[in-house]
């Protein structure tokens, strides 16, 4: 079974994936790829450079530079994600073969809708947080003002899109043992219905 883990940034993805990692899923961590695909001689690098020369310096990528653009320029965002995300989709299927038979198999990715990677999944799990927090862990965790932070979080498909979008959603409002034990309820329904 192949699962889309998706959620606003500051939502909880990374601490949800922990989980089920802990309980036997094959994590397929799209940000990581995306890291190794603009880093020095990955494959999208020379791409994002003849588009955005001023965002490659050195052969290395100004992730700050390139925010500004694509956090301030709906276009130029949707054309990085038009760029990236056929190099990302082709490593992550890579990734994904070196899962063991009926391994469940869980895609983290931030863009699942916007990008329509969830036509590629077999179920998709949002992990929802209300903003104020979301904004919080940001600004805390990325040391961020909170108006970029903002801009980030206006820039992503709006939470209650992604909760209509969702076939499973995962509340963290609470502390983080609830948020693991929701986690644990809906790996053990995946469990259950992948076998």
């Amino acid at each position: 079974m192949r699962v889309g883990l998706t959620g606003g940034i500051g939502a909880g993805k990374s601490e949800v994936a922990a989980v089920f990692r802990e309980l036997g899923a094959f994590i397929v961590d799209t940000d990581e790829i995306a890291r190794e695909v603009v880093a020095p001689g990955g494959d999208a690098l020379m791409e994002i450079g003849r588009k955005w020369p001023q965002v490659v310096r050195g052969g290395l990528l100004d992730r700050a530079a390139l925010a500004e653009i694509i956090f301030t320029d709906a276009s130029a965002r949707s054309a990085l994600n038009a760029l990236l995300h056929p190099h990302i989709r082709r490593r992550a299927l890579e990734r994904e073969a070196e899962a063991k038979p009926h391994q469940i198999v869980v895609h983290v990715v931030p863009l699942l809708f916007e990008t329509g990677y969830d036509r590629f999944v077999d179920k998709s799990i949002l992990v929802a947080a209300p903003l104020r927090e979301r904004v919080d862990r940001i600004v805390k965790r990325d040391r961020l003002d909170r108006a970029r932070v903002e801009a980030r979080i206006a820039a992503q498909i709006p939470q209650d899109e992604a909760v209509r979008r969702a076939d499973v959603v995962i509340e963290n409002d609470g502390d983080l043992s609830s948020l693991e034990e929701q986690a644990r309820r809906v790996f053990a329904a995946l469990t259950a219905g992948n076998s």
